[in-house]
């Protein structure tokens, strides 16, 4: 019989101030886990609300925090929803469980479903964020182009409990994903956990001819992936170079002054 699985998911909401988002949340996550597996949610306060590169550098040093608290705890992976993935390799680099984010699970995932991809993110201000992670991961002649909705993340929290809102944003999505399809792109990922969990309400959601992927289910999976093959033949991540582990000094340096006090809360 199988260990049961503990997986942190790590979101960058508020749990108190967006509770309509944590609670289906939740539940998408209950719905596309294998039974024995358990993920629980832990928030980071204040939230990633403020659209800019320092606001996610911030939500970045917690993430790294969290992931070794979820090491210390005894989670058997830790998986970042938040599709920018801040915090990602250094978390990667620093704990032995396996680390997943959000960004870098979809768009890998979506190399499997068509040769031309597309992200359409919440707001122009993370065009250059998705197209600095697209050449990151080396996918800059698969991942061809990256639109943008002109929302934020209050608006698409109310968009949980208002319908009125999530047809707004759905009618907004589909406006800018079109040309993409009908320019030949094959996979179109909402770029964001919040836009993803939204429009995971559209079954078998397409335009035109391409797939809109739900990247959160493909994150779910994925991390239970990684977790099996860790305790089936020890797969595990690299150290030659890339995720190299930090000396227990620099690590103890980075918890004792790199700021970004553990305040996650499930």
């Amino acid at each position: 019989m199988r260990r049961p699985m503990k997986i942190w998911y790590q979101s960058f909401v508020d749990p108190d101030q967006q509770t309509g988002y944590i609670r289906d949340l939740q539940s998408a996550l209950t719905a596309c886990a294998d039974p024995e597996v358990i993920y629980e949610i832990h928030g980071i306060t204040p939230p990633d609300l403020e659209l800019h590169r320092i606001t996610e550098f911030r939500c970045a040093a917690q993430v790294l925090r969290n992931a070794v608290t979820a090491q210390q705890q005894g989670y058997d992976a830790f998986v970042i929803g938040h599709f920018q993935d801040g915090g990602l390799y250094e978390a990667r680099a620093t704990v032995d469980v396996p680390v997943l984010g959000l960004g870098e699970t979809a768009m890998l995932y979506a190399c499997t479903l068509g040769r031309k991809i597309a992200l359409v993110t919440i707001n122009p201000v993370f065009i250059p964020f998705h197209e600095e992670q697209i050449a990151r991961y080396g996918l800059t002649e698969r991942v061809v182009a990256v639109k943008a909705l002109t929302t934020d993340p209050e608006e698409l929290n109310r968009a949980f409990t208002d319908s009125g809102a999530f047809e707004r944003i759905l009618r907004q999505f589909r406006e800018q994903a079109q040309p993409l399809a009908d320019s030949g792109v094959e996979v179109i990922i909402p770029a964001g956990g919040l836009p993803m969990l939204l429009f995971s309400r559209v079954a078998q959601f397409t335009v035109g001819h391409a797939v809109v992927l739900n990247g959160l289910a493909v994150l779910v999976k994925m991390a239970e992936l990684a977790v099996t093959l860790r305790r089936l033949n020890g797969t595990t991540v690299s150290r030659a170079a890339t995720f190299a582990k930090p000396s227990p000094k620099a690590l103890q340096e980075f918890l004792d002054h790199g700021g970004g006090s553990d305040v996650s809360r499930p």
